[in-house]
């Protein structure tokens, strides 16, 4: 059966201890070496999801030892059909339909943060920066580690070597202490999770359950020094005039940069950069502003802000780094000493990229004119859970603009069960004479401040939360994302949970309902809103979420009485093809006309690994808003990518976005496009040693067209990049 006691509840903590190597090893996938058989030998034993702490369905044994450099992971994954194991080939991260194992390094056993190192049967890498005090995953941040997998006759192999310089931890004399924890996720009509110790269902905390281990005494970091140089070189042809304009060819432009990081000590970590290598490769997703309300949100991808990047979380999303849009030169300094963690980072901007939120929407602007950013960080530990941290914000600009902000936060978590998160914070802020003429912003200093507190409390079976938000109208946090500001809110909910059994049509189910108030800060109603939603977990790795609102919505003073549903669903058919859908259908609004409309969104997506090498997805998102006298738009959004990993370091990528965007004129005030359309295509080669020592090779091309005239090159770009990490 899958429910199982709260095993967790009554179990101590248990130490295991780690010894150094003795003998040699070879990251290759095969344990044959002398030191697997001396090492720490650590068997999981407790399935986690779906059954609860009971006895998993297969065998997995990790082995742990050391060296003088690294810490030596070995994995014997034992399956009674091996032939039904998933293992692909694939860019790093990019595991979440294989067999995995991984393990977590809490390396300063204080419960707030681990780094994840995780590996499918073929050694493909995954790691992640778990925070388990400000609830984040982050698997964009990148270790340099080696790994290597093999599949067996009855299973898989895995060896893992993980420098300490890719590691924090605190100094000691004797040995160190670190929280442990080893997991298997094992795919089949269900994914069944696999970990070294039980977990406690409803506990806000899963560090603080984690098990430990001891060893490493007189380990360090060495040297820790990194320095990874940068070339890029572009070319971009553009054709200024559609259609029939000629395609001006542009020039060869070259960036070098360099970004050096060095671990001053085993806590703390200095990153310094020159012209830094702040460039991506991987396109971002279509996003329509179309009657859009609020600023749209990318996530960071470059490597500088990365580095450390779950120090500077906050409640309230006081950092945004892709405000830094250009940056010249650029530092940093983060690390953790005993309960103090704290970061400092300074960049200087060639252009100052501003959101100006309101309470009604969002508008922004781009500036040609340098400014200067710098954030700092500190955060305390308190008790086994709880922190309370500071941080302030600042970016000076030309023309005596600046915005300066200083945020207090907290999480208590009184017991297992129970959170509460604050955050407060003051921001004063000046426009340029050139801001304010742009974009129609007040001259002056704006001073406000932004409230937000959260109460949790979680239990096997059910859970329900409650969240104040009070957001002044002179509120700003140019370096981070807040929308919207001038409002306050009140939201409470909950939710119950049936876990299933083995035999039953499902795993998990949810029902959960919330109720919401929105109001400006004069005490108008901007939003009053009752959700009701389940979800689903069951066979064939399937889920399904259904959500039922009812709101009345107050948009530029006009009441408008509003009703939808949202649907969203997956179902894995089979091992090597993943189905998706997502439907939402509801009264909305025309921002732009001030009027009801009726929306509509469809959006299926399907991702197939055609074998161990290839894979393809492709999704569509389909958009409409009808009003009276008709369809005031709709959109078709369109991509394919086809990637062919020739091995673990090599692949050939291939990207294909298209939008459809048509307009009825005659619902319109002013005038626009009946139709308007972009397509957007790549192909990329990448070999990649780790993730800073990498060559990319690609090209691009953007097509513009309407109703009248076809789709024609806009620009096409051909460039070049290639990094190299030198390790001391």
């Amino acid at each position: 059966m899958w429910a199982g006691a709260e095993a967790s509840t009554a179990r101590q903590r248990q130490t295991h201890v780690v010894t150094r190597a003795t003998s040699e090893v070879t990251v290759d996938g095969t344990l044959d070496e002398p030191a697997w058989r001396d090492a720490l030998r650590l068997r999981l034993e407790y399935e986690v999801q779906p059954g609860d702490n009971v006895p998993p369905p297969v065998s997995t044994e990790v082995l742990l030892t050391y060296d003088e450099r690294s810490l030596l992971v070995g994995v014997r994954a034992h399956d009674p059909e091996p032939g039904l194991v998933r293992a692909h080939y694939s860019d790093r991260d990019q595991l979440w339909g294989d067999d995995w194992i991984g393990i977590a390094l809490d390396t300063f056993d204080d419960q707030r943060r681990a780094f994840e190192f995780t590996c499918n049967p073929l050694g493909i890498q995954m790691d992640a920066v778990n925070d388990d005090a400000g609830g984040s995953y982050d698997t964009s941040w990148d270790a340099i580690w080696d790994s290597a997998g093999r599949l067996t006759a009855d299973g898989w192999e895995l060896e893992m070597r993980i420098p300490f310089s890719q590691l924090r931890f605190a100094p000691r004399d004797g040995p160190q202490v670190w929280g442990f924890d080893a997991f298997r996720s094992w795919p089949r009509d269900v994914r069944h999770h696999i970990g070294l110790w039980p977990r406690q269902r409803g506990a806000n905390s899963y560090l603080a359950q984690a098990d430990a281990i001891v060893g490493f005494e007189g380990v360090s970091p060495g040297r820790n020094l990194e320095v990874a140089p940068t070339l890029t070189a572009s070319r971009t042809d553009r054709r200024e005039e559609l259609p029939d304009g000629p395609m001006v060819e542009g020039d060869v432009e070259t960036e070098v940069g360099v970004t050096a990081r060095w671990g001053v000590t085993t806590g703390l970590s200095l990153t310094a950069a020159g012209n830094p290598d702040f460039s991506q490769v991987e396109a971002d997703a279509v996003q329509l502003d179309i009657n859009e309300q609020f600023a749209l949100y990318y996530p960071e991808k470059r490597p500088f802000f990365l580095e450390g990047a779950d120090t500077f979380n906050t409640p309230v999303d006081l950092l945004y780094t892709r405000t830094v849009a250009d940056p010249s030169v650029a530092l940093k300094v983060s690390g953790k000493e005993g309960r103090h963690t704290f970061g400092v980072f300074t960049a200087r901007d060639e252009v100052t990229n501003i959101l100006v939120p309101g309470v009604d929407g969002s508008d922004g602007g781009s500036f040609d004119s340098a400014s200067t950013a710098t954030v700092a960080r500190y955060r305390f530990d308190v008790g086994k859970g709880s922190t309370v941290g500071t941080m302030l914000t600042d970016r000076e600009g030309e023309g005596g603009y600046h915005n300066r902000l200083l945020s207090v936060d907290g999480l208590w978590r009184p017991s297992p069960a129970d959170s509460l998160t604050l955050n407060l914070a003051t921001s004063a802020t000046r426009y340029s004479e050139e801001m304010s003429q742009d974009l129609g912003l007040p001259e002056g200093e704006l001073e406000d401040e932004a409230i937000l507190v959260e109460y949790r409390h979680s239990e096997r079976s059910w859970n329900g939360w409650a969240r104040y938000r009070d957001y002044g109208d002179g509120f700003r946090a140019d370096l981070g994302f807040v929308s919207r500001v001038g409002f306050r809110d009140l939201a409470v909910g909950g939710e119950l949970i049936w876990w299933g059994e083995a035999g039953d049509l499902y795993t998990k189910l949810e029902l959960g309902a919330d109720a919401s108030r929105t109001e400006r800060q004069g005490g108008d109603l901007l939003e009053e809103e009752v959700e009701v939603w389940g979800a689903y977990e069951g066979p064939l790795q399937s889920s399904a979420f259904v959500e039922l609102a009812a709101r009345t919505y107050v948009f530029a003073g006009v009441d408008f009485d509003q009703v939808g549903v949202h649907v969203e669903g997956e179902v894995w058919p089979t091992g090597d093809l993943q189905l998706e859908l997502e439907v939402d259908w509801g009264d909305w609004v025309d921002f732009e006309h001030v009027r009801p409309g009726t929306f509509t969104g469809v959006a299926p997506a399907l991702s197939w690994r055609a074998g161990r090498h290839l894979s393809l997805t492709g999704s569509v998102d389909y958009t409409t808003l009808e009003v009276d006298g008709g369809s005031l738009y709709e959109t078709r959004v369109g991509q394919l990518k086809a990637v062919y990993q020739f091995t673990g370091r090599t692949f050939l990528r291939a990207i294909l976005q298209h939008a459809d965007i048509r307009r009825d004129p005659d619902l319109w005030q002013e005038p626009v496009e009946e139709r308007s359309r972009d397509l957007f295509s790549q192909l990329l080669f990448s070999y990649t040693v780790n993730p800073r020592t990498v060559l990319f090779v690609g090209a691009s091309e953007g097509r513009e067209g309407t109703d009248e005239v076809s789709l024609e090159a806009r620009d096409r770009t051909l460039f070049v990049k290639l990094g190299y990490a030198w390790l001391w």
